[in-house]
């Protein structure tokens, strides 16, 4: 790795007004390697990520603290891609993935965070959302699936929402994708080529494409409003499906090493349970 300075740092989104275009997205902040390397060092941080989400998961911490990944971006960005080769490194066991869809009948009789909160991981586990309670205010306010004066309430919630985790002894990372129109068209174009990705692609994409334009001004209002202290987003280029899979990897690990878990203490004499196993009479 080349980063002169940890990628939390490099990719965090500063205050303030934010402009996705004047923020690239066929780059690779703090890296000087190309894809060949950028593979090889996502596979050598795999080991550490490992280890510490393990001291994670088997302490749990006394039922404080969590670990929670937020993944958004536009159609294609990768966050599927993310979750494998990244999420992919870490033992199954203390992960827990969601994905949030078009909402149902039932999730819609109740407030936008109601179906959020079922997915907010418990203690010791590394927790994924595919696509977030940020739909809430992107396709939401580009579609005009909600009032406007209910989509500015929204913005407030997330944040208080948010601090509750974080105060609760969630450690958000929340990471935005940043892809650009001309990558997302290679990449669907490279769907419709290939009949083993027929299956991922989605003909509404093409309609959506032609909101672009309002979906990047919906982007950049959620992320001013809900960049803060506790949560602060990380703006991802992503046009480099290596690179971003390196980034967030690594921000997941600079997250864990400063949350620094440990291995729980025994509960029990080890001294004597041991004793205990080298006398036991042989098991016939």
């Amino acid at each position: 790795m080349s980063s002169a300075s940890p990628f939390t740092d490099l990719l965090r989104l500063p205050s303030g007004p934010v402009a996705l275009t004047e923020i690239e997205t066929d780059v690779a902040p703090g890296y000087d390697g190309d894809k060949k390397s950028g593979k090889a060092d996502l596979w050598a941080i795999g080991e550490e990520l490992f280890d510490l989400q393990q001291r994670l998961f088997a302490g749990k911490d006394d039922g404080q603290r969590s670990v929670l990944l937020v993944l958004q971006g536009m159609d294609t960005s990768g966050k599927g891609g993310t979750l494998k080769h990244t999420v992919g490194l870490v033992d199954p066991q203390g992960v827990k993935i969601t994905s949030f869809k078009a909402p149902t009948k039932e999730e819609l009789a109740h407030d936008f965070l109601w179906r959020v909160r079922k997915g907010v991981p418990g203690p010791g586990i590394l927790g994924v959302f595919d696509r977030s309670h940020y739909e809430d205010v992107l396709i939401v306010r580009v579609r005009e699936l909600a009032p406007a004066d209910e989509v500015e309430r929204r913005y407030g919630a997330i944040n208080d929402f948010e601090k509750e985790l974080v105060d609760s002894g969630v450690t958000l990372v929340k990471c935005m994708l940043h892809i650009s129109p001309e990558e997302q068209k290679a990449r669907l174009l490279d769907r419709l080529a290939d009949p083993t990705k027929h299956w991922k692609y989605n003909p509404g994409d093409v309609d959506e494409r032609a909101r672009w334009g309002h979906y990047r001004e919906a982007y950049e209002i959620a992320l001013e409003r809900t960049n803060t202290e506790h949560a602060p987003w990380h703006v991802i280029p992503a046009d480099k499906k290596w690179y971003r899979n390196l980034a967030v990897g690594t921000l997941l690990l600079e997250t864990l090493r400063r949350l620094d878990p440990q291995w729980p203490k025994a509960d029990f004499d080890v001294a004597a349970e041991r004793e205990r196993l080298i006398a036991e009479a042989p098991i016939s």
